[in-house]
């Protein structure tokens, strides 16, 4: 039984603690304060990764309902409307007679409506929980620590999380919002909903809560998601308001004017949501553009290309997360150094890839490349030169920036980091570039690192060549080298246009060396299904790869499969002719090229797959808890290895949850909510006992300690989807939105539930206001300053015009205000909740 601040037993003396809803366990009278403070901190914060884990299985279950999809046909005329949703969905799909109708598959959930339910459920269901179990395990009674848990991480949300979001971007890098009337909605009911319990707690009825009250406070959630959803759709609005645009998203998708730079170079590859071949094949062949890329690199990338030229929901950004925070699986493919470079090679290219796969006219560009792919070095070569040659248009002066990027080799540590801009003066055709290595005198393994060559002026008619990225190896080797193709066999379309070979040259770099080559008919015959010849490849001091290029001649007649080979003969500068001295290529038919590309196709489908956001078995979800990074071991680091140990007991156990892909999610949704909901029943627990044990009231352990705890997942993911989408939606209106829903649910619904059961009892639902009320004028007064700043930054052209972002010292100023806020928040609640300052709220 308890009395007071202290816990009785049957005997012996009693605790200093009263008994929680479940805790403690043991009997604790006998252990020293500061061991149960030091378990019970470090529990809680156990339980705190535990409850994010749970919640990342929620929310796997939510995608999946809120990612149905249902099919509209649009017919002929259909198409060829300008504006709304028929303009979103991009045109006639390539194939489709022009009578035909279109068929396209468009989200059962409207976007603002699922954000504001299922996914603010999903973020915000600790702190719900915590309320609702607050409540009904206290008799029914009011409590302290569920309150101010949903006012504590409203507090952090709006001024913490929005100023990390501010400082994610790069210098005078900006995002707006762009459905700036559902977050005006969303942002004024989160803080009339604050008002609103003000007043029935000070004004109404002083400390009591009536039925009428608590359901009104419960309605405003519904009355909140219609104007939200009026908003999107634009029933209303005032015009001041009104955006400079049409509605930027539709059920049919994004308008075409308002894609991302990412999307518009990545949207070709899909149809109907789904890999399409021809633009694979497209993109197959740019990727191949860069040597030594394999089918199963170009199928990552592909892969990688894919995911992100979607746009994803805070929820999507919060599950990768929790799942980065534990070691699981990632929501994107892993890319090694020499991929990740070329990956970014390709996304600075400005245009669609269906322009980037035509061929750049050389007599209007300058084309700016390296002269090698790979060059390697003994580490105690100390400077050496890269080549950087110019071809194509001569006639005007070409600048271009070559930038050194680390791989395994460390800047500084094992070579001095380049960053500097080349000028090819008129007619110039050659520029060097001093590479230093730095010899440590340490046996070391092979390391690598990566120059990258990037446009200063991309309107100056020039252009990158095939070679943008150089790999440099340092190693211990000093021979000319051996020369031999890279494989034995090349397969080609005869639509392709060329055919790129790739040479290599191993054990040894030193010197300038050359080799010649020459073409040797067989079934392909030279000038009529190719361009032969012979010639010469140089190899320049510390270069081991080159590529030779051979054009393929397309007749547009159907026919079989045809070869050609090519031979090595004839080393120069001591180097020798390797065990392949001689590649075979076919021009293949478009069958045969087919079925390569059902073999790339199967390759990128396999990496999707692989970082789907949900499971459909148990067999596969406990498999994927099991393993670290989800299964994928070979891109594990050290630190997945940590976090997965810590978070192994967790994953396991809610693995047994019901996969999200049985029953259309639904399953999985009401038990991981069970689950929730015991583990805050805990959480409460853990804080009460702990903050009793350090002298804390319950209002301050809610805002500090439960609250910090609570929103750090979304801290993190905040500022992934600020710099991963092009507009603020995804953490501006997610972070209004979730405050609303956390105090329309969080405090609506247990005020409801425990209403009812006082009407029923003929009894009196207090509610004293104390601490709570005073947190929530604090609160209310920091929301609309940080609200208004957040317009203001919008309209003023010094902050960049733009709510997150901006020049460097105005968005400092905007994070140092923001973070005063908050801590004059933390302060003054402390300060009144211990008596120092009188406050009548």
């Amino acid at each position: 039984m308890t009395h007071g601040n202290t816990s009785y037993y049957d005997y012996g003396p009693p605790d200093v603690c009263p008994h929680a809803l479940i805790l403690p366990i043991f009997d604790e009278r006998s252990w020293p304060i500061w061991f149960r403070v030091t378990a019970y901190l470090l529990t809680m914060l156990y339980f705190f990764l535990g409850v994010a884990i749970i919640t990342e299985v929620f929310m796997s279950a939510i995608h999946v309902i809120t990612s149905k999809k249902r099919k509209i046909y649009l017919s002929k005329t259909e198409r060829g409307k300008k504006n709304g949703s028929y303009n979103s969905v991009g045109g006639v799909v390539a194939g489709l007679r022009e009578d035909e109708p279109e068929v396209v598959e468009v989200h059962l959930w409207n976007e603002t409506v699922a954000n504001l339910t299922l996914m603010a459920l999903g973020t915000s269901a600790p702190e719900i929980l915590l309320s609702i179990v607050e409540t009904v395990g206290h008799n029914f009674e009011a409590g302290n620590l569920g309150p101010g848990t949903i006012v504590g991480s409203a507090a952090f949300n709006l001024l913490i999380i929005t100023s990390v979001c501010m400082v994610a971007l790069n210098v005078n890098e900006v995002r707006k919002i762009a459905r700036f009337k559902v977050f005006v909605v969303t942002a004024l009911f989160s803080f009339l909903a604050y008002i609103w319990l003000l007043i029935i707690l000070k004004v109404i009825t002083p400390d009591v809560v009536d039925l009428w009250e608590a359901t009104v406070t419960f309605i405003f959630f519904p009355i909140l998601t219609f104007f939200a959803y009026s908003a999107d759709k634009g029933w209303c609005g005032i015009d001041v308001l009104r955006q400079n645009r049409n509605k930027r998203q539709l059920e049919l998708g994004p308008l075409k004017g308002e894609e991302s730079e990412k999307m518009t170079v990545e949207k070709n590859f899909f149809k109907e949501g789904k890999l399409d071949r021809d633009n694979l094949a497209r993109f197959v062949k740019e990727v191949k553009k860069f040597p030594g890329l394999t089918d199963e690199d170009a199928a990552v990338l592909a892969a990688s290309k894919l995911i992100n030229a979607q746009p994803h929901s805070a929820m999507w950004y919060r599950i990768g997360t929790i799942r980065n925070l534990s070691g699981g699986r990632r929501m994107e493919p892993a890319l090694d150094a020499r991929l990740r470079q070329v990956y970014e090679t390709m996304n600075d290219q400005k245009s669609p890839l269906s322009e980037l796969a035509s061929p750049v006219d050389p007599e209007s560009n300058a084309i700016i490349e390296f002269h090698a792919a790979t060059v390697a070095v003994k580490e105690n070569t100390g400077k050496f030169s890269i080549t950087v040659w110019r071809h194509g248009n001569l006639e005007r002066q070409a600048r271009v920036r070559v930038k050194s990027i680390d791989g395994t080799a460390r800047r500084g540590e094992d070579y001095i980091a380049i960053n500097e801009i080349l000028t090819f003066e008129e007619h110039q055709k050659e520029k060097q570039v001093i590479v230093e290595i730095v010899n440590d005198n340490k046996w070391e393994a092979n390391e690598e690192f990566f120059l990258r060559l990037s446009l200063l002026d991309s309107g100056n008619n020039v252009k990158l060549g095939r070679i943008s990225i150089m790999e440099v190896t340092i190693l211990d080797d000093d021979n000319p080298g051996i020369i031999s193709f890279e494989k034995r066999g090349l397969l080609v379309k005869e639509s392709a246009g060329s055919v790129c070979i790739p040479l290599k040259r191993s054990r040894g770099a030193d010197g300038d060396v050359t080799v010649q080559w020459k073409t040797i008919d067989k079934s392909a015959i030279s000038g009529r299904d190719y361009k032969g010849g012979s010639g010469e490849i140089k190899f320049k001091h510390a270069e081991v790869h080159r590529i030779l290029e051979i054009p393929i001649i397309n007749d547009f007649d159907p026919e079989k499969d045809e070869c050609f080979e090519i031979e090595l003969f004839n080393p120069t500068g001591g180097a020798r002719i390797g065990n392949i001295n001689r590649v075979a290529i076919t021009i293949a038919n478009d069958d045969d090229f087919n079925s390569v590309m059902d073999r790339l196709m199967v390759l990128t489908n396999a990496n999707i797959d692989a970082i789907k956001v949900h499971t459909n078995t148990w067999c596969q979800q406990i498999k994927q808890a099991m393993l670290v990074n989800g299964g994928d071991v070979k891109n594990a680091t050290n630190c997945d290895y940590v976090l997965h140990f810590f978070s192994f007991f967790w994953k396991v156990l809610f693995s047994l949850v019901p996969p999200p892909g049985i029953f259309g999610g639904w399953l999985c949704f009401f038990c991981s909510l069970i689950c929730i909901g015991f583990m805050t029943a805990i959480i409460g627990d853990l804080a009460t006992i702990f903050g009793c044990l350090i002298g804390l009231h319950d209002t301050i352990t809610a805002i500090t300690f439960v609250a910090l705890g609570t929103s750090l997942p979304d801290t993190l993911a905040s500022r992934m989807v600020t710099r991963g989408e092009l507009y603020a939606d995804g953490a501006l209106i997610h972070i209004t939105g979730s405050i609303a829903v956390n105090v329309l649910m969080g405090v609506g619904l247990p005020w409801f539930v425990a209403a009812c059961y006082h009407e029923l009892q003929g009894t009196v639902f207090n509610v004293p206001s104390g601490s709570l009320g005073f947190s929530v004028l604090m609160y209310s007064v920091a929301a609309v300053i940080a609200v208004v700043l957040i317009i203001v930054r919008r309209n003023l052209a010094v902050f960049g015009k733009a709510e997150i972002g901006g020049p460097t010292a105005t968005r400092w100023f905007t994070v140092v205000v923001l973070v005063i806020l908050w801590i004059l928040y933390i302060t003054f609640t402390w300060l009144q909740t211990y008596g120092v300052i009188e406050a009548n709220f």
